[in-house]
């Protein structure tokens, strides 16, 4: 008997568009092309034997504070969460200190000196009003259930963080310590939504932290896996699909897909005005990831950098707002703002006893052939001399090398496409999850509310679904 959906992808997007329609009566089988679950959301030995990295998505704060993923007993299938003490550390040259985001906004603006009233001004209304704004941050554009606190969060989120920073602080510590969240976005300082990114991450670590899976992020896709299943879902890996004609007949085939690949899957089937609005899809900046082994702990000039499992490298706003930008605009930045995990501090099931695992990467331009490894290792270095000293392997990622694991990673951008303005609106066009085929319909990243490991655009495809063809 066929079955009432089929879904394309077990990324975290796919798997929660499954289990949505599992949830509510229906038959689904899911279809990945690999030989594990996940997407981006997976781990691997990819340096030594004993060594656990996780191949893209490393902390998951919009996990946690998901909706949806807060409504699955995903505990009882395996996951475990772990949080640092330190939600974020931002070292600095010389003998500035660490710039510390606490698990509390009055922890964090003590910390910030003259910058405390600031910091505790701009996110202290976005912590206390989260319920009333979590539908307007992860969700499609609509109009806002809760408009006073809507307006009041868009008054500082509708503005470039370079702005933004500007505006609300006068320290170099408050304002690199903000520039560092907002390049999570994968965008010009000086661009909007910079500032909404800087302020939506910045919240969530006060209201829901930024924590890894024990064991590794794809320990959050077998739990998604295995709760599917115990609702009777189906996923099937080794299952490579080239053309929706392979696929059998389902009232609903919904795709875990960005633009690029969901174009050569579905063909000719689209019409040709719906392929030319595909076509013109942006993807944004690509990402160049080094994977370390360690003999031992980071040797950071500052202690407290020890004590969190994200850390930004990158110095003052002026530097980090340099490197995005040469990024962003197709040059190599020589000095690149890195993005570093060191989980194995916390989670002693990551590395040999007394080893340690690094996770780090760097915005590069779009499907860059640039070598960037000496230039992280130079930026980790920087805050933390003898690093290279303590390395036993190095696992190197290109951008490239992204899009071949990965096909939805297209020039290796890790967002699935540019999250600027326009593109937040009509992502990936003004249908978002629907396509002109009934019964067809896109749950990726590359839907509202686009990037983040939080499972809601397959929240909210399936719900489409529902609607239209599977009541």
């Amino acid at each position: 008997m066929p079955p009432d959906a089929i879904v394309v992808g077990a990324g975290p997007n796919g798997l929660a568009a499954a289990i949505v329609l599992a949830r509510a009566g229906r038959s689904v089988v899911v279809y990945e092309a690999e030989a594990t679950v996940g997407g981006g959301c997976r781990s691997e030995a990819l340096t030594l034997p004993g060594y656990v990295h996780d191949v893209c998505s490393a902390v998951h704060p919009m996990a946690v504070a998901s909706p949806f993923f807060q409504s699955l007993p995903l505990w009882a299938h395996g996951l475990e969460w772990i949080e640092s003490s330190a939600m974020v550390a931002h070292p600095f040259d010389g003998e500035t200190p660490a710039a510390i985001i606490g698990r509390s906004v009055e922890d964090t603006a003590a910390g910030l000196g003259e910058d405390g009233r600031g910091y505790r001004r701009l996110f202290g209304p976005i912590v206390r009003n989260w319920a009333q704004l979590v539908d307007l941050i992860l969700g499609p554009p609509r109009i806002p259930a809760h408009p006073i606190a809507a307006a009041r969060f868009g008054l500082a989120a509708l503005q470039s963080v370079s702005r933004l920073s500007a505006r609300r602080f006068r320290t170099e510590r408050a304002r690199g310590l903000l520039a560092g969240i907002a390049a999570h976005g994968m965008l010009r300082l000086d661009a909007l939504p910079s500032g909404a990114i800087a302020l939506v991450l910045g919240a969530v670590a006060h209201t829901h932290g930024w924590p890894i899976p024990r064991g590794g992020a794809q320990r959050l896709s077998d739990a998604l896996t295995r709760y599917l299943r115990s609702l009777g879902g189906e996923v099937v890996t080794d299952a490579r699909i080239e053309s929706l004609s392979e696929l059998p007949q389902a009232r609903a085939v919904l795709c875990d897909l960005s633009p690029r690949p969901f174009l050569r899957l579905a063909g000719l089937l689209l019409p040709r005005g719906y392929r030319r609005q595909l076509e013109r899809y942006r993807y944004g900046m690509g990402t160049y990831k080094v994977d370390f082994a360690l003999d031992g702990p980071i040797p950071w000039r500052d202690s407290a950098v020890s004590t969190a499992i994200t850390v930004h490298l990158g110095g003052t706003i002026g530097e980090i707002a340099e490197a995005e930008r040469a990024a962003w605009e197709g040059r190599t930045p020589d000095r690149p703002f890195v993005l570093l995990s060191q989980p194995s501090l916390f989670d002693a099931t990551r590395a040999p006893a007394g080893r340690h695992t690094v996770w780090t990467y760097c915005h590069v331009p779009h499907a860059s052939t640039a070598d960037m490894l000496s230039r992280i290792e130079s930026q980790v270095e920087r805050f933390a001399p003898g690093f290279r000293d303590r390395i036993l392997a190095r696992h190197v990622m290109t951008p490239a090398d992204f899009e071949r694991r990965n096909p939805n990673l297209a020039g290796g951008d890790i967002g699935m496409g540019v999250s600027d303005l326009r593109q937040l609106l009509a992502r990936p066009t003004w249908r978002w999850y629907r396509t002109p085929r009934r019964g067809l319909y896109l749950c990726s990243a590359a839907t509202p509310p686009g990037v983040g490991v939080h499972g809601m655009c397959g929240y909210f495809a399936a719900q489409a679904a529902l609607r239209d063809v599977l009541r």
